[in-house]
């Protein structure tokens, strides 16, 4: 077939898993999930496997592998993935039309900051791991349509690659998952509370405003994770969720938070910071609601991180045209309220997309402010590197545009263990009893999902 990208309409497929399920096991197959179609709170579902490029980052190193040939880079890792964006037809009918597609651990930052080297690394992943993806599915949950776009090598590939996304599986075959020991945390109620008095003296010292801190929950496993990933968007479905397997270690988000967003020029961040638990009383429930939206220190935590926001993405944009056109609105997911606030701005156009990720990186909702002086307090005071928690799981098309998320409510897979993280924003009239619960509500819907998969 010619190289230039195609648009194909697929029939509509009302849940994306069922064909993804077919690919989950193949090598950097990744799926980028806007929740179930029944509780559709995104709009688009994109997924794609056999990548042309894929670009590994561990330290201050990249291998670049492209066919058969391997290199190993020193440059920027953002920059080695710029370059591998030649601009191509795109079809405005979909958000993605190929590109590069993968997740930005929080790690990833010590390549951009000076961070001191305190946090043992218990994860042993790469630092990020994008493919470039030369097609992609693409299914529009609002318009009830399904594409195939872009290119493959040959017409016998697009063909059956048309032929294989146009049936749609009544039923899906997974292995087992289950989780052959407790879950443990890095942290002891004693330790945390520590750790938060830390903080506190920091804050009152002046020497930041805000800091992120967060427990790491581990435990043993066996199986198949696209089973376990099944399993946490029934529990837990969220607009920025995602399954990404790389070889060696898989991804399992359902990440309420959007970072960056960039369409046309135009960048979109929609940073969370207030939390209260969801109850089953209807009337206790709005009670929550009203307490976040009133809450005069979600607020001004959530003012905090909009101002560092601001911030980051005029770094960018046109200084004129970045503006908070919403404010504490409350959105309601699973198991949590959230406090969510929207920045925009347009993109300069002597920047690329991945120059805003860059210089945003990581996101300050999880870091606090200022930020690098935040991230050098949870060097300092978390005993685990964060590894892909609190990073970003992304897609940057050939066009320019691009779509992540803050990757929260986050599990990886790796050498028979199964990792979350959960934690949030300290500030000066932060309550240790509140802020250690937080942890728990917010990883509520993880605890319950290996709870019911625990070998009995």
């Amino acid at each position: 077939m010619p190289s230039t990208p195609q648009l194909y309409s697929l029939p509509y497929l009302f849940d994306s898993a069922r064909l993804f399920s077919a690919i989950a096991a193949q090598p950097w197959s990744i799926f980028l999930d806007s929740g179930l179609a029944e509780k559709r709170q995104g709009r688009y579902d994109i997924f794609a496997t056999d990548p042309v490029c894929t670009l590994i980052t561990h330290g201050a190193e990249t291998q670049v592998c492209s066919g058969n040939n391997t290199q190993v880079s020193t440059q920027d890792p953002f920059a080695l993935i710029k370059q591998q964006l030649t601009v191509q037809k795109s079809f405005p009918e979909v958000p993605f039309n190929g590109g590069a597609m993968g997740y930005f651990a929080y790690d990833l930052g010590r390549q951009l900051e000076k961070l001191p080297n305190l946090t043992a690394d218990a994860e042993h992943i790469p630092d990020m791991a994008v493919g470039i993806y030369q097609w992609a599915v693409v299914v529009d949950h609002q318009e009830q349509k399904s594409y195939l776009v872009g290119c493959a090598d040959s017409e016998h590939q697009w063909q059956a690659l048309i032929e294989q996304f146009s049936v749609y599986p009544e039923t899906m075959t997974v292995d087992k998952f289950q989780v052959t020991s407790p879950v443990q945390a890095n942290m002891s109620e004693e330790n945390y509370a520590q750790a938060f008095a830390k903080i506190k003296k920091y804050l009152q010292e002046g020497d930041c405003y805000q800091v992120n801190l967060a427990q790491r929950f581990v435990a043993n496993c066996q199986g198949d994770p696209w089973a376990a990933y099944q399993q946490l968007r029934e529990i837990n479905s969220a607009p920025f969720s995602g399954y990404f397997n790389v070889p060696g270690v898989q991804v399992l988000s359902s990440s309420p938070e959007r970072f960056l967003k960039v369409y046309q020029g135009m960048v979109e961040a929609k940073p969370i910071k207030g939390t209260r638990p969801r109850k089953e009383n209807e009337q206790e429930n709005q009670q929550q609601i009203d307490a976040l939206q009133n809450s005069h220190k979600d607020r001004a935590e959530n003012v905090m991180i909009v101002d560092l926001l601001r911030n980051d993405i005029s770094k960018n944009c046109i200084p004129s045209s970045v503006q908070v056109p919403k404010i504490f609105e409350v959105e309601s997911y699973a198991t949590v309220h959230h406090l969510v606030s929207t920045v925009t701005g347009q993109l300069d156009e002597k920047y690329h997309a991945l120059d805003l990720l860059r210089n945003c990186f990581p996101g300050g909702s999880i870091t606090g402010a200022p930020k690098i002086r935040a991230m050098e307090v949870i060097e300092e005071l978390e005993p685990h590197r964060r590894g892909v928690y609190c990073g970003a799981i992304a897609y940057i098309g050939f066009d320019g545009n691009m779509d992540s998320n803050i990757a929260i409510r986050t599990l990886v897979h790796s050498e028979h263990t199964i990792r979350f993280w959960a934690g949030g924003g300290i500030v000066n009239d932060s309550v240790l009893e509140e802020e250690y619960q937080e942890c728990f509500d917010k990883a509520a819907a993880m605890l319950s999902l290996l709870e019911q998969m625990q070998v009995s």
